[in-house]
């Protein structure tokens, strides 16, 4: 996603309250109140200490409703000692946030209540399928379920100007509806803003203006903290059991059996470099386009000449690799264990001006066990260049 402008956390306080259209209650259906947060409020209200995440995009990584609702938890349990994660990264998506959830999230410790944002990077910046939807937002819920089985979680569903137009039009965004079957699922309560948003505008409380945006104003970012107080207050509205225990959610069979429940990063270095290859910080002040500062300074496996070839041995039934692509982005042949090459294009709408973040896969339903794959940059180009610069390989 495209950068904000963010404004300092102190600023929301003098910012007017958003207006709510009255219904009964407030927010009524967008706000779907399934499943139990109960696990969470036993660590927050008696065990006073809690672990809470935020995992998404830009829309997670920048002060906006993260921030706000860490504030309202504070709030709630003054004396509770929280420990807040953001693992916000720009552009990225569900399938990128599956594989990065190890270390990203899961390495800090037994999360507690977790919120997860994706909907709609899944669609203007993945353009993810059905598929590509489920098998990303159900690999993270079943991978934080099967570390701990008491985790709370929450899905988000924020808004694009064309997703804001197809809920106008009464239908449902696809990515919107792919996350909430996984929701539907595994019995995960969801924030439904996109279309609180399109509702409020329709009504005339609310113009796109005053939203924000993609990446939302203040005042549009409190409707999503308001929303999720007003779950909060749903979910936690009975004085909490004085005997009351954790309860392990259910792991239900999954909607797809490829899903990336198994998703990690594999380190580049295990690369076999045949030729063309090279493990280094890339002499980024010589190439053009836009960097971001977290991929500046970390080795990248790099190539950026036709017929460079590697091979990489992996475990599971699925590989990919989640890199950065810029406006010299190439074209890769890919293969697992002599399979006929797949020709998959690094470059990204979003390349031309910036060295893009994203996920690429190369094979996604393979028998589980073990593979080599066998990368070759094509001669093949919609660039100007051929390269290919990978932070980490991923595999399910």
């Amino acid at each position: 996603m495209k950068p904000t402008i963010l404004l300092p956390a102190l600023m929301w306080a003098l910012l007017p309250a958003p207006q709510i259209h009255a219904q009964s209650p407030s927010f009524g259906e967008n706000v779907q109140s399934r499943g139990s947060l109960g696990n969470s409020r036993i660590r927050c209200e008696r065990d006073k200490t809690a672990r809470v995440a935020f995992m998404g995009g830009s829309i997670t990584e920048m002060n906006g409703y993260r921030p706000m609702v860490m504030e309202q938890l504070q709030k709630r349990f003054p004396d509770t000692k929280f420990e807040f994660i953001d693992a916000g990264i720009s552009s990225t998506c569900s399938t990128t946030g599956a594989f990065r959830l190890p270390t990203d999230v899961l390495a800090k410790g037994p999360i507690d209540l977790f919120f997860v944002e994706f909907a709609v990077n899944d669609d203007q910046d993945a353009h993810h399928t059905r598929e590509e939807c489920i098998r990303g937002m159900e690999g993270i819920i079943r991978q934080a379920r099967k570390a701990n089985p008491n985790t709370d979680i929450v899905l988000t569903y924020f808004v694009n100007e064309g997703m804001l137009a197809t809920l106008q039009q009464g239908e449902t965004p696809l990515t919107m509806e792919a996350h909430e079957t996984v929701a539907k699922q595994y019995g995960v309560p969801t924030i439904h803003l996109g279309r609180e948003v399109a509702r409020q505008i329709t009504s005339g409380t609310l113009t796109w203006k005053e939203y924000g945006g993609v990446h939302p104003a203040p005042f549009g970012n409190a409707i999503c903290a308001r929303m999720i107080s007003e779950l909060l207050d749903r979910q936690w509205s009975s004085p909490l059991a004085g005997q009351a225990q954790p309860k392990a959610h259910s792991l239900p069979t999954p909607l797809d059996s490829f899903n990336y429940e198994s998703g990690r990063f594999v380190d580049p270095a295990r690369a076999v470099v045949k030729s063309g290859w090279t493990l280094g910080i890339p002499d980024w002040a010589h190439l053009p386009g836009g960097k971001r500062e977290r991929f500046t300074k970390i080795p990248l496996l790099s190539a950026t000449e036709a017929g460079a070839e590697m091979t990489l041995e992996f475990e599971g039934t699925a590989i990919g690799a989640f890199l950065v692509a810029g406006p010299d982005a190439g074209i890769v042949e890919a293969g697992v264990d002599g399979s006929p090459v797949r020709k998959v294009d690094v470059y990204h709408s979003y390349s031309k001006g910036l060295h893009y973040p994203r996920t690429v896969m190369f094979a996604d339903q393979l028998k589980p066990g073990k593979h080599t794959l066998t990368l070759r940059i094509s001669s093949e180009s919609n660039s100007n260049g051929h390269a290919m610069r990978i932070i980490q390989f991923v595999a399910n």
